[in-house]
């Protein structure tokens, strides 16, 4: 079983930045990696995905800030976190789907900002 380990959450001050990792335990081959949230009390949402061959797609509120990347010779995706705002406290989830459409996701890691 495929297994994403999360890292880089924390506490920051507005206007900070922090960068999240996920590394999954197995090279198998994502078709896409990245990032969901979910605040206390409201649904889990996007944040950014990278599809393999660069493609990239944010959730509004996080364009200008926030930026995915992907290293496949890693199995790692990255989330580097830019002006941080307290409304981006929240834990983050990584996510990863193979080419064979299952998804995996990991543990989540707390990320709040203060104000």
């Amino acid at each position: 079983q495929v297994q994403l380990v999360e890292s880089g959450g924390g506490l920051v001050q507005a206007g900070e930045s922090l960068r999240l990792s996920c590394a999954a335990s197995e090279n198998i081959g994502f078709a896409v990696m990245g990032w969901y949230r979910q605040a206390p009390g409201k649904q889990r949402e996007l944040v950014a995905l990278a599809r393999r061959g660069g493609i990239t797609n944010y959730e509004d509120s996080v364009k200008g800030r926030f930026t995915i990347s992907r290293d496949d010779a890693k199995n790692t995706v990255y989330l580097q976190m830019n002006s941080l705002k307290p409304e981006d406290t929240a834990v983050y989830y990584c996510n990863a789907v193979s080419y064979y459409s299952v998804t995996f996701w990991g543990q989540g890691t707390q990320v709040t900002v203060s104000s």
